[in-house]
Order: structure tokens, then sequence, then C-alpha cells
């Protein structure tokens, strides 16, 4: 199944709305990584010397953190336990991986807030960390003064590229798989629901499950998707000093 956006004739170009979103990273240390201790933990190489630094995802990142692949990471305050450092940005190959898993909701929330994604403009109230059921979701939005119209999003953040197809999740994931299933909720209890995957990178050219590493969520996607759940997938730009919401990205599941 393929589909992808297309706009209304009276509706504003998507793209041309999302081109002001960015968020700065602030400076960045070039380093070179040695290895990954745990999941959020890894070693890095500054000017010879080791330094540790927090990895901002729980992803694997198996085709990104490879010894030896020139990484840029924020220098943090180390006081109260904290690591030194918190890696950013990855370079594969000639692209720019931004893997702070962070980094969609910010990018998402500045867009809902400046109402640059047309899917979303007659919401007029965002909650952040919104619970139904038994999950907590990103974004929960409404409209003031009308009971009822609400929209439930869950962002998801996508780093894994493979020959222009962009692929979620990189490991198996209960935890996206009960995302999936508590929108699917939401939807029958007569509300929107929706799942952005941010690709936090700008070579994919389509979207889709990764059903080799969770085949149920590969599934389930699907099945949500023909019961009224809403896929988008966005790419980003991601440069030395920030990241950049981008362009809509073809689904396919």
């Amino acid at each position: 199944m393929y589909f992808t956006y297309k706009k209304s004739n009276n509706q504003k170009d998507p793209e041309n709305l999302i081109k002001g979103i960015s968020i700065n990273f602030g400076f960045l240390e070039r380093c070179i990584f040695k290895k990954r201790n745990n999941r959020f933990s890894a070693d890095i190489i500054i000017d010879s010397e080791v330094f540790s630094a927090h990895v901002p995802s729980s992803g694997r990142m198996e085709e990104l953190l490879v010894p030896g692949a020139v990484v840029y990471a924020a220098k943090v305050d180390s006081l109260n336990g904290k690591l030194p450092y918190k890696l950013v940005i990855v370079k594969s190959g000639k692209e720019l991986v931004c893997i702070d898993s962070l980094m969609p909701n910010r990018l998402i929330k500045l867009a809902l807030e400046k109402k640059a994604l047309p899917e979303f403009f007659q919401y007029n109230e965002i909650i952040a960390e919104s619970v139904f059921g038994e999950s907590r979701f990103d974004f929960q939005l409404k409209r003031v003064n009308c009971d009822g119209v609400q929209c439930f999003i869950e962002v998801k953040s996508v780093t894994l590229v493979e020959e222009g197809v962009a692929m979620f999740p990189d490991a198996p994931s209960k935890r996206a798989q009960k995302h999936l299933k508590e929108l699917l909720k939401i939807k029958k209890a007569g509300f929107r629901s929706c799942v952005i995957f941010v690709i936090q990178r700008k070579d994919a050219k389509i979207f889709k499950p990764n059903a080799l590493q969770d085949k149920k969520f590969a599934e389930l996607l699907k099945e949500v998707y023909t019961l009224g759940v809403e896929l988008i997938a966005y790419d980003c730009i991601v440069n030395f000093d920030k990241i950049t919401l981008n362009k809509r990205v073809p689904i396919i599941i």
C-alpha cells in the first residue's frame, strides 16, 4: 500500500509553511566515535583524549555508531553526575544525521505552535505529554469551545535509511506497538489519532515500517492505518548548526 500527501486546490503548500521550522544546536565539537558502552553512554575521542558522552536515543543505530565514525557532540554541564558531552550528529558518508530522539518532538511542537502543519490548522490548544488509556502521547490537540474535537499525536524519531528508504523501528519495540494499539482505541472512541515519523536526515525518498526488525509493528501499522489512524512522515535538513523540518515523504505500508 502506497500513499503520499495531496493538497487541495485552496490549501497552502505545506512545504513552504514548514521551511522556517528550525532548532539550533549551539556549538558542536567534532569527535571520533570509539564505542558504545550501553544504551545511553558512549566513548568519544577529542584530540586523542577519551571522553564519555550521553547517547540521546535508545535506538540501536548500529549502522551509524561504528568505531571511527565522525560525530559531533555538545558539551554539557557535567556536574550532578552528568556526562560531559552529548552526541548530536553522526556523519554517515556524505549525510549528516541527527540522533537526538527528543529533537523531533521539539520540531513538531514548534510547527504546531506556528501553525505550519496544514493537517492541524483547526486546533488552537496544544497539550504536551497527554494521557489516554494506558499510554502517554506526545501531543493532544483541541479546539477551544468545541467539545469532542480532539487529536492525539505520537511522534517517532527515525534515523535509519537504506538506499533511500527510511525505516522504523531499528530494533523490536513493544512500546511502539503499544502506542499503535492505543491510537486505534482513540480513533474508535471518536477522536483523531496520528503518528508522525520525523526522519532526521534528508536522503530518504520513501518511508516504510521495518518489518525485518519488528514484524508485529509493521503489521499493526498497516492495520491501524486501514482503520483510520493517520500516518505522516517528514524528512529534515541537518546542518552543523541546526536541524530544519523539510518536506513530507511518501509512506509505503
